[in-house]
């Protein structure tokens, strides 16, 4: 049975991946509600579905202003997040790069990195902080050839 993802909004954003110019996909339904997670309105099940057609007409707004397409969530259908980022590097012939903000510890047996240039995995834990902090217990990976390289750092400044 096709898993369905459903996107709130989208942003025009330049701090979640590193030196790319991204649009960031806003995805509903998430489950793991973290205590004192910045977008708790992305817990419920709203939004709009997110297929080929959609993300289509979302990036069709954008494509000649962003590099990298993100998908904020999703962990409620891993599977469906994975084969729109393979549409979509498959759509774009790679042109475009895909991103992933994934509040699992690693990623699910039922996706593949190989879709994703970027991904970002760890529940959001208030005492240790985002991203932008050294003591994060979150990562972000930029893959290259199967290989994980954490580029944490980056975002730390």
């Amino acid at each position: 049975m096709k898993q369905v993802l459903k996107y709130v909004n989208t942003e025009i954003v330049f701090r979640e991946i590193p030196d790319e110019i991204t649009l960031a996909i806003n995805l509903s339904n998430c489950p793991h509600r973290c205590i004192g997670c910045h977008s708790p309105y992305l817990q419920q099940d709203l939004g709009e579905e997110l297929n080929e057609t959609s993300l289509v007409e979302l990036i069709g707004k954008y494509e000649k202003s962003v590099t990298c397409i993100c998908f904020m969530g999703g962990d409620a259908a891993p599977r469906e997040v994975c084969r729109l980022a393979r549409f979509v590097r498959l759509q774009w012939n790679c042109k475009l790069k895909t991103a992933w903000y994934s509040g699992c510890r690693k990623i699910p047996e039922t996706v593949s990195a190989e879709n994703f240039n970027f991904i970002k995995l760890g529940a959001y834990v208030a005492k240790l902080g985002g991203l932008n902090v050294a003591s994060t217990n979150q990562r972000l990976y930029k893959i290259h050839n199967g290989v994980f390289n954490d580029i944490t750092s980056l975002l730390q400044k």
